[in-house]
């Protein structure tokens, strides 16, 4: 009879069902978690992580297609600025003469001019042998900072990706502090001891399964990589709190099993519907043109499903296996009571939402004034890394080197020359470097040269020179220089020089061994210099600006070096490529993307809280305060006039609205609630207390959590994110606090008014025997009842449910504990009796069949706010 009572139970509450096979199967499910992150702790070392901000352009911005096209054409060297400090002019020259001996070495820029000798300062420009990404290149600086080691050594260079390297051993210490930060608010707004190893487990294997699945997605952003972790724990520590929360309610009544299996099934659906907002957020992320947005968006999203299923599947084993030592661990909560926060809102609503009103106008106008920066170059963070520190000092002494690459079509060395020159003659650049400018052995490399002027250059017969220019002749297909006469026969000098290296390879040409030796040095810079500057289809050249990185100036000439560019060649074959293009194509994206995000989340978060609250009016409110909140956020860098990377706004103000709006969804629920059974005053200070440990438990981990990459993190747009994610969220914890209270209390009736919930007729349930009420009710119950009960009542209740239910349940299922009263049915005497407290039970107080769970103590309560779900 008690099976077919409990398998109707389980027909009746899917949900039921659900949670009783995942306790009851938690053994199956910890050995799932146990493989999946044994196998993640070693694939979290397969993930690729970009680190330019340049590579997640749209594909037709200028900057990418450029690019692209550079590392189709040419080929990068290795390359390196070397500053030795505290040295004479002598020393400097000395050093510069045993750098040229360094066979690593293919070219040292070097003079005793300003650029590159100033305050006692020796600057070495050094490009390698070795193409960029090759360790042999590497290996060769590591080998040049070893013969300098005896000097005051700072080198600048981008080989190896220094910057991630660093960025990532600052990572570590940063999630090493955010753990024990989140162990200690644990701790103090935790009820027992034992709970924080079950939190501490449940998110560190989410944690772990997030980031060991990143390489499926083969390459992520530094962004991602660095601050999903952190972030993961801030957004989604909530979820395994919440389910926490649920199950110390239940088990006040219930044994073990039985509280987690009803706490998770209220807990799936609850927390499913808490996250949508946060996923909402993240969603308009997605929308965004530059690319970081979509994968940092993408990374997070699945973080928190996996932070769901850890709350899910692995954590009711672990209430399971810690709940014996959890009844053991009780504490008393040093969360406090904030009654005076409700009673000023009270006193305080009818100025307070005029005054937020004002605030978030001049915030909007504020705001739209941030000063936003695309690079990194006009950006201070709290601390600085070994490269930002030699960067610095090397551009204290030498000035920042700003270039950018101007690609072009090849072939036509002449016109390169000219615009060369037309370029140089502009103020705002100090020089170019391309084939056409570049001077070797007394010449520029694209100069003409006759046989006789190449024979004394190099110092050949001349013979021997007028049959090397035959041979180029015929090899280049020029039977008219062959009529005309090879005397009157000019090449230019690179050719020529690669040609005859050629033909002495090959052995058509014999040279004394000097010319040989002279030949071959030559040959080897020629070579760099071409496989740098000369493609196949496109050549390059490089132009060093005198403008910052960034600026309305720097992106004018920009513009200006298009036209000079386009007098000489097809105006859709000049791109321009470099720290400076990149930052205007970063500006051009923003402009959309800011519209796109800040849009999106809202149309996002509204859907979900118009189905939520079944209420117009609410979701504006709420918005309006988080929005609000967003706009006070970045008014304040236009106030204080600090530089904000264009990047932290996007990807902060969508994760503030995503998940600060929690904050405010658990208050207006809450009040709504309320409403129901007290009057204003009431409601609003009982509203505020219930809300205050959820939103200070999950607040200040967010907040601290981006404190600490802000205060810790020398990367500018990391540094960014944190510093303003702690902020925004300390704002919208003073507005749901201080101000969205009095807004519901003014907002209350165009609430009700634009409500489109579904009325359905008052039901007025009568039960008699043995009842167990679970919820808000109001009827009698042997006398008149209007509050919210969780019990068993013996006789006869005839009330309206409003929230929860009750139903008969069998008297052999009745647990009495010390304390109870049986209500007398009709038949029983006109007193109740109470259960002596002599800690005996109580006929019948037998533990309930583990194998039985009463439908009417597990319902789950379909219509409870998220509010209440986070109590």
């Amino acid at each position: 009879m008690e099976t077919e009572e409990n398998e109707q139970a389980a027909k009746q509450s899917p949900m039921l069902k659900v949670a009783t096979f995942i306790v009851d199967r938690r053994n199956l499910f910890f050995l799932l978690f146990a493989l999946g992150m044994i196998f993640c702790a070693i694939s979290a070392g397969w993930t690729k992580v970009e680190n330019s901000l340049a590579a997640y352009l749209p594909d037709t911005m200028e900057t990418r297609v450029g690019l692209d096209l550079m590392d189709e054409q040419f080929v990068t060297y290795g390359t390196a600025r070397v500053m030795v400090m505290n040295i004479d002019l002598d020393e400097a020259n000395d050093i510069a003469d045993e750098l040229k001996k360094n066979s690593d070495i293919a070219m040292l820029s070097y003079n005793e001019t300003t650029d590159h000798y100033n305050n006692f300062s020796a600057l070495y420009s050094i490009t390698f042998n070795y193409k960029s990404d090759d360790d042999k290149a590497l290996e060769a600086l590591g080998k040049v900072e070893q013969s300098l080691s005896d000097y005051d050594v700072y080198v600048s260079t981008s080989m190896g990706d220094p910057q991630a390297a660093l960025l990532a051993e600052e990572m570590k210490p940063i999630r090493i502090i955010a753990v024990l930060v989140v162990i200690t608010i644990l701790f103090l707004t935790s009820q027992t001891y034992a709970e924080v190893p079950v939190l501490l487990i449940t998110f560190g294997a989410a944690a772990l399964l997030s980031a060991g699945t990143n390489f499926q997605f083969g390459t992520i952003s530094f962004v991602s990589n660095s601050v999903t972790i952190v972030l993961q724990l801030a957004l989604s520590v909530d979820y395994a709190v919440i389910f926490c929360n649920r199950y110390k309610e239940e088990h006040q009544t219930l044994g073990i099993r039985e509280a987690c299996i009803v706490s998770l099934s209220k807990a799936i659906p609850e927390i499913s519907s808490s996250c949508l907002t946060t996923v909402g957020g993240l969603l308009a992320m997605m929308m965004m043109q530059y690319g970081i947005g979509s994968d940092l968006a993408i990374c997070l999203i699945k973080s928190i499903f996996f932070s769901l299923m850890s709350v899910f599947l692995l954590m009711p084993g672990l209430l399971m296996l810690f709940g014996p030592l959890m009844d053991k661990t009780k504490h008393k909560s040093f969360i406090p009571k904030i009654d005076f926060a409700g009673k000023f809102a009270f006193a305080t609503r009818k100025f307070v939402p005029v005054i937020f009103i004002v605030v978030m106008v001049v915030a909007f106008f504020l705001q739209n004034k941030c000063p936003y920066v695309f690079g990194y170059s006009l950006l201070k963070t709290p601390i600085k890394n070994d490269v930002q520190i030699a960067d610095g000092l090397i551009e204290d002494s030498f000035g920042r080197n700003n270039f950018v690459v101007m690609c072009f079509p090849t072939g036509n060395y002449e016109s390169e020359k000219k615009m060369i020159a037309d370029l140089e003659r502009e103020p705002q650049v100090d020089h170019c470097m391309g084939l056409s400018n570049t001077k070797l052995l007394g010449h520029n490399l694209t100069d003409k040269l006759t046989a006789r002027e190449f024979s004394e250059l190099m110092d050949v017969d001349y013979e021997v020179a007028q049959l090397l220019y035959t041979a180029y002749a015929v090899n280049d297909e020029n039977y008219a220089k062959l009529v005309n006469g090879i005397s009157t026969y000019s090449i230019p000098l690179i050719d020529v020089i690669m040609f005859l290296y050629d033909e002495v390879q090959e052995g058509y040409v014999t040279l004394d061994d000097d010319v040989y030796d002279r030949l071959k040095k030559a040959h080897d810079t020629m070579l760099v210099l071409r496989n740098m500057l000369e493609g196949e289809e496109y050549s390059r050249i490089l132009v060093y600006l005198d403008l910052p990185q960034e600026g309305k100036e720097t992106f004018a000439f920009l513009d200006r070096m298009h036209e000079i560019g386009e007098v000489y060649y097809p105006e859709d074959q000049i791109i321009l490529t470099g720290d400076s293009t990149s930052q205007r194509d970063l500006k051009n994206t923003f402009a959309r993307d800011n519209i796109i995000v800040t849009v999106g989340s809202i149309l996002i978060v509204l859907a979900v809280l118009l189905f939520t609250f079944m209420s117009a009016g609410m979701p504006l409110l709420l918005i309006a305060v988080i929005e609000g909140a967003i706009w006070i956020n970045f008014a304040t860098p236009t106030l204080q006039q600090n530089n904000v990377f264009f990047m932290c706004e996007l990807i902060v103000s969508s994760i503030q609205m995503g998940a600060n709006i929690d904050y405010a969804i658990v208050i207006a629920g809450r009040f709504m609630e309320l409403r129901k059974v007290m009057d204003r005053k009431e409601a609003v200070i009982e509203t505020l207390n219930f809300a205050f440990p959820t939103i200070i438990t999950s607040g200040s981990m967010m907040v601290l959590a981006g404190m600490i990459i802000g205060r810790l993190s020398s990367n500018g747009s990391i540094c960014g994110i944190g510093k303003y994610l702690a902020q925004g969220t300390i704002i919208s914890i003073i507005l749901v606090m201080f101000v969205l209270p009095q807004i519901l209390l003014i907002g209350e009736r165009i609430i009700e008014k634009t409500s489109f919930k579904v009325s359905v007729p008052i039901r007025l349930d009568r039960v008699r025997g043995y009842v167990r009420v679970d919820g808000l009710v109001r009827g009698q119950v042997n006398g008149f009842v209007v509050g919210e009960m969780h019990g068993v009542v013996r006789g006869e209740v005839n009330a309206i449910v409003s929230m929860g239910g009750m139903s008969a349940v069998n008297p052999d299922e009745v647990n009495l504990l010390p304390g109870d009263v049986i209500l007398p049915d009709e038949a029983g005497p006109s007193e109740g009796t109470e259960v002596p407290d002599d800690g005996e039970p109580s006929p019948g107080e037998e533990t309930v069949n583990d194998d039985r769970v009463s439908e009417s103590t597990a319902q789950a309560d379909a219509s409870d706010s998220k509010g209440d779900a986070k109590s």
